[in-house]
């Protein structure tokens, strides 16, 4: 394992300087004028993430390193005016040897949307819209955009409705967002899946809460997801335009903002008394953030970083993967190291992410060590990440993957 990190190190650290540093020649996607002034226009962006992961915790008869396409994404928008915009998102994730179909048509291969909606303006700084949608609450990681990040993916535990109540972190129903001065927010009112995650389990007596809501007690009884996400913005501020928020201005912009955030969702779980009787229970998930992004100095150095606490209320002993009902802290930070405009651009990076899990009494802990490599600026990135994680008493796994960008 040691000879491939430090292969993995060597290619990542040792690229030719001949590519451009940041994203100077992309405006936006490639877009289709529709009248002159280009206030009629269809937007399309594209992006890849491919993995090379190393893992050391395998079966024995399993393969130590494996070959991914992370992400496979197309997205779409377009207005005729600027009174109402239709967004499209969709691909695929995750394609491996494991889940590719000999034909193309198993469940893994296909493209599904991962977004789908309408939005009308109703003012100067407030929108509205519906659809399949991402307009989050609970914090900023929640509202990620996957082409930015800081680190190689997303904190998963920020993720914290994922398959639970909405379908892969996109929620259907109805949002409002906008601006008063320098606060942003951002607000919905959702439906909840029937078949969540948690659809294997069934409710045991006096055992832990089941994510069954809706299909256990019916839709009429299990409530409507409602989340939302607010944040104050002291320096630069930032687009809500669309709703996926950056990871990493590269020290393009001076931004602080602090925020909060909450998801609720009324009887959401189902539990069992000792007679065997059902009762549903209310999810409630709670976060505050900050986030600090900002140039060093003339030099081209910048630094990035993010804290958020979050509390986690899934019901009783809830622990289902990366789900517990507990306590949370994250955070990272990075550095971008001063190189000349026409060079690449490099960014280590330091995250780290405690857990309480009420179900077993204990923590789980975890620490990424990783390093980016800018060579146009996030379109077209390499990232190599040494992750180490740990749940209770049980053993610590380390991971070590190697990802290349393009997105268009």
């Amino acid at each position: 394992m040691k000879k491939i990190l430090f292969g993995m190190a060597f290619c990542l650290l040792f690229i030719p300087k001949s590519f451009s540093q940041g994203n100077t020649e992309y405006t936006g996607g490639f877009k289709i004028n529709f009248n002159e002034d280009g206030s009629k226009y269809l937007r399309i962006i594209a992006w890849g993430q491919f993995w090379a992961q190393y893992n050391d915790n395998v079966p024995d008869d399993a393969s130590n390193l494996n070959l991914s396409v992370r992400r496979a994404r197309l997205l779409t928008f377009t207005q005729l005016n600027k009174k109402f915009m239709i967004l499209t998102h969709f691909g695929l994730n995750s394609l491996n040897g494991s889940n590719l179909s000999t034909t193309g048509k198993g469940e893994s291969s296909q493209l599904f949307f991962h977004g789908f909606w309408g939005e009308w303006s109703l003012g100067k700084n407030i929108s509205a819209g519906t659809g399949l949608h991402y307009w989050n609450g609970i914090s900023r990681l929640n509202n990620s955009s996957t082409l930015n990040f800081l680190t190689l993916d997303n904190n998963r535990q920020s993720w914290a409705a994922l398959g639970l109540s909405d379908q892969f972190a996109r929620h259907l129903g109805v949002y409002v967002k906008g601006k008063v001065g320098r606060l942003q927010y951002r607000v919905s009112y959702n439906e909840a899946i029937t078949n969540t995650l948690d659809a294997a389990n069934d409710p045991v007596a006096n055992g832990r809460a089941v994510y069954r809501g809706r299909e256990l007690l019916g839709s009429g009884d299990a409530g409507k997801v409602v989340q939302g996400y607010f944040d104050y913005q002291f320096l630069d501020q930032e687009s809500n335009f669309l709703p996926y928020k950056v990871g990493t201005y590269l020290g393009s912009k001076k931004v602080f903002n602090v925020g909060a955030g909450f998801l609720t969702h009324p009887n959401g779980v189902v539990v069992m008394d000792g007679a065997g009787n059902l009762e549903g229970e209310n999810v409630n998930i709670l976060a505050v953030d900050a986030f600090y992004d900002a140039p060093l100095g003339a030099d081209g150095s910048a630094i990035t970083a993010y804290a958020v606490f979050q509390n986690n209320d899934y019901g009783r002993n809830f622990n289902l993967g990366p789900y517990d009902t507990g306590n949370m802290i994250y955070g990272h930070v990075g550095y971008l190291i001063p190189a000349p405009a026409d060079n690449s651009r490099i960014q280590p990076y330091l995250s780290y992410q405690t857990r309480t899990i009420d179900a077993i009494d204990d923590n789980a802990t975890r620490l990424g060590l990783g390093i980016n490599l800018f060579m146009t600026g996030h379109h077209s990135k390499l990232t190599l990440e040494y992750a180490n994680s740990k749940v209770g008493t049980g053993d610590s796994n380390g991971v070590v993957t190697l990802q290349a960008q393009i997105y268009l």
